[in-house]
Formats: C-alpha cells, structure tokens, sequence
C-alpha cells in the first residue's frame, strides 16, 4: 500500500514561489531560517518526506538541502539527517521593536501570596495523574459539566466537611480557575441579580475589588480595628466579601460576635456573604476556625482554591454555592471556560488517596518552623519590630515605626529583596488612620533560600 505525506517523518509547512522549483524550494527554506520560524537545531524531514509532502522529485529537495548546508544555512550529517545551523538570529527591520528584556527577578523574594514552590510534591502528583487517567472513562475527556468533574466535587465536599465545617452537597459546587476566576463569575451574577454595592475589607487585594468594579459594582470598605473588620454592613449593600478565617493581609480572626453580625444581616437582608478561605489549612497556634458557611450555608459563598496548598500555577479552585444560586452561577461560567480535566481528576484522586491530607500535614510543619525562624530572627536583630498575625498562615504583618514604612520598603529593594509594605494594600476609600508595616510571606522561598532572606530583610529593618 502507497504511504501518504500523513504517515511521513515530520511535519513542515513550506511554500515555494519564483523561478523555478528547486530555486523556490530553497529560497523558501532559507527564508524560514532567517526569519527564525525553524529554530537553530530544528531537524528538518528527509529529502524523500519533503518530496512526498510536496509532490517534488526527491533530487529537487537533496540539491535543495546541499545548496543551503554549502551556504552555511543547515548542517548535514550521515546517519543523523539535516538540521538547521546554530547562526546568529536577523536583526529586526528598522523601525521593529526587539524583544523585550526580561523583568528583574530579584535575588530574594518575601511577597505573600505563593507557597514554596520547589516543595510541589511531583512524585505524588504523578502517581495520581497515572491512577485517575487510567481509571477515568473515555466521556470524562469530553468538554462535560461547566461545574467540573463530579469525582473532583465529590471529593471536595467530602474534604471540606471535615476540615472545613462546610455543609453542601456536590452538585453545589462548581470548580474555577483560581479565586480571580471564581469572583469574575460572581460579580456578573450579582449585577444581574441587581446588586449594586459590595462591601469589602478596608486591607485586601486590589485585583479583587478591581474585578467587583469591571463587572459594574461598587465596593465600600468596611471599618478596620485591632480586633479585625468591623461587619456592620448596610441595609442597601447587596454581598460582602470577607477573609474571616483568616484576615488578608492583617492576619486575624473574625471575632465570634462579628461572625453573628454578619449571619444575621444576611438573613435579614437576604443578603450573600463571599467567603474567602484562601489558606484555611494553615493554622499553627490554635485550633482552626471553621468556615462562616458552615454557619448560614443558603447565604454564603465559600471560595477555596489550591493554590497555597499546592501551587498557583494549577488554577484550581472551587466555589461552594447556595443551591438557588448553583444553576445562575454555573450558566454564567458556561461550557467556554471549563479547567482542564485531567487535573480535576488528579486532584480529585490526591484527595481521595489521602495524599493531599499528607501533604498538606509536612507543609504546615515546614512554614510554621519558617515561621518561628522569623520570629527568633525578630526579636535578636530587630526588637522594636513587632511581628503579628502569625497563629495562621503564610504570611507575617512586621508594625514599622510611624512613617517609616517606605524607606524600609526601599532599603529592603537595595538588598535586592522584594517586599510590600502595608500600605499597597489599603482601600482607597478606607477610613482611620494608616498602619505602617510590611507583609512578609515567609513561604515563598525555597527552603535553601530560606535563611539567606530572612538575613537580608533583618539588615532592612530599622
């Protein structure tokens, strides 16, 4: 039976043009090697592949291939084919801009927000994939429910009911990708819901309340003490979004009384709470508080999301919704943005194997050992810096003395160290007076970088 181009060594689009065929064929090549679409190393096909591809005689493509290795443009070898030679890349047409340089990564790296990466655990991570993809059936790599993989929502609910306190069933759950995903999709079924204004915490992320207000909401912050946000929300704001677990960046709990203020204005008002759970497994000098969900499930969204457990980079996260509102969220998600299936079944079977609960377990050992290392560090090089928000977490909030915040910030940036201070992350409209202090993420190092860090931001404290 005659082969066909389709079942010839590899793939090359080409398309010769000018006098004559075998002058085209290599102005064609050469082209692609100066333009730099065929990559110093690229093996090119055979003569007698190309010849099949492109309906040429086979000589055509040889004296092709010859007259380009004499010009210096590919390199021959018996017995390991043709490839393209390692030449120095054209310069751009006048008027192109080159490639852009690459940002400045500095030498260390305090910045909440990301675990230790270099902790992923792969070789469990792997042995999962293989178990779920070879157990999963053929439909499950179809484009399937815009609320994800059943085996994944049936393993969180079963998970966060028992580490969370979170009641619901996994029909209720619908998984995104990431928290930012997740709070897009909701803002947009807020507003058509006729909500207006969402009341947010005066010390959060601006990319959040940055999504509230693209999605055609205003957020209000809600008053900020020692005790954490004070939830008395107004009658004419329609949600609130809330860390009580866990307060971003500040570091404390919802107070119990704040909690039930909270419920109850929701079940006043019919009001819905965005619960933000974004490292509820990190808890080190207490018990853990449960989920706000577990106290109003018809009122409150609770978001989670692997990206501090496990890494960002996943884009894993899973909304636990009030049934009526399950269908209007999933609709508004829709078929086009569904995360990708085999790491909704990895993840499923890490849950379910046990693995995750493991991992998790040596993970909140080694943070909170960094954590301690913090503190010791503190209170020999630097007394008069007060560390709080550290019985929870990934992150340590360092009080500055009054008005010195920025310049530690800068001298941080001359240790080539990168910090945020407090104050980036401040509503605009909040009210009371500003705190200086810096947010340290004393996770995101890896643990050989770890002592290194902590050094340099010691010599920036005051």
């Amino acid at each position: 039976m005659a082969r066909t181009w389709a079942t010839l060594g590899i793939d090359l689009h080409l398309e010769p043009a000018g006098g004559g065929v075998r002058r085209g064929l290599t102005d064609a090549l050469r082209e692609a090697v100066r333009t730099g679409r065929l990559a110093p190393g690229t093996r090119l096909p055979s003569s007698r592949s190309l010849a099949a591809d492109l309906g040429l005689a086979r000589n055509t493509v040889a004296d092709a291939y010859a007259d380009l290795v004499a010009e210096g443009w590919l390199t021959a070898r018996q017995g390991s084919g043709t490839h393209v030679a390692d030449r120095a890349p054209a310069a751009p047409p006048t008027g192109t801009p080159g490639p852009r340089r690459a940002p400045h990564r500095p030498l260390h790296d305090l910045r909440p927000g990301s675990p230790d990466l270099a902790s992923f655990p792969r070789a469990e991570w792997l042995k999962a994939a293989r178990r779920a993809l070879t157990a999963a059936p053929h439909h499950a790599l179809g484009y399937g429910d815009p609320r994800g993989r059943p085996e994944l929502r049936t393993a969180l609910a079963g998970y966060l009911a028992r580490v969370r306190g979170v009641r619901t069933a996994p029909e209720n759950i619908l998984v995104c990708a990431g928290f930012a995903h997740g709070l897009r999709i909701l803002g947009e079924v807020l507003r058509e819901r006729g909500t207006t204004t969402v009341a947010v915490e005066s010390y959060g992320l601006d990319l959040h309340w940055d999504l509230l207000t693209r999605a055609g909401l205003r957020t209000r912050p809600l008053p900020f003490d020692e005790r954490g946000t004070v939830t008395g929300v107004d009658a004419d704001t329609g949600a609130v979004l809330l860390t009580p677990s866990h307060q971003f960046p500040m570091g404390v709990a919802l107070p119990p009384e704040r909690r039930a203020a909270v419920t109850d204005w929701a079940r006043r008002t019919g009001g819905l709470i965005l619960e933000d759970d974004y490292d509820g497994e990190f808890r080190y000098d207490r018990q853990p508080v449960g989920a706000l969900q577990g106290l109003l499930p018809g009122h409150v969204v609770y978001l989670g999301t692997a990206s501090k457990s496990l890494a960002p980079g996943l884009r894993l996260a899973w909304m636990v919704l009030p049934p009526p509102l399950a269908e209007a969220v999933a609709a508004a998600k829709g078929h086009a943005e569904v995360c990708g299936v085999l790491d909704q079944l990895t993840l499923a079977e890490f849950i379910t194997s046990g693995a995750y609960d493991r991992h998790v377990r040596a993970a909140r050992l080694r943070y909170r050992r960094r954590r301690d290392a913090l503190v010791e560090a503190l209170a020999d090089e630097a007394p008069t810096v007060r560390p709080t928000g550290i019985a929870a977490g990934l992150h340590a909030v360092l009080r500055l003395p009054t008005g010195t915040e920025q310049a530690v910030v800068q001298a941080a940036a001359w240790q080539d160290l990168a910090l945020y201070g407090l104050t980036r992350f401040r509503h605009e409209a909040a009210t009371g007076p500003a705190v200086d202090a810096l947010v340290v993420g004393y996770a995101t190092p890896p643990d050989h970088a770890w002592p290194a860090a902590l050094a340099a931001l010691c010599r920036a404290l005051p």
